[in-house]
């Protein structure tokens, strides 16, 4: 019992170790969505802007 105990304590050591310097080294980062974001903006900016151009709309035609 404790040779398993001691067993998987060392495992989930070596893996939270692995994790810590995956994390440190940069494994984590993004650099592809920045570069494409630019594209998907106008769409969040044209929802925005729909109702208060449509509202401007209604009121012009009355």
């Amino acid at each position: 019992m404790f040779i398993l105990m001691a067993a998987s304590l060392t495992a989930s050591l070596i893996f939270l170790a692995a994790y810590i310097w995956s994390v440190r080294s940069g494994q984590f980062d993004d650099k592809y969505t920045p570069s494409v974001r630019i594209l998907f903006d106008d769409e969040k900016n044209k929802k925005k802007t729909e109702p208060d151009s449509v509202a401007g709309n209604n009121e012009e035609e009355k």
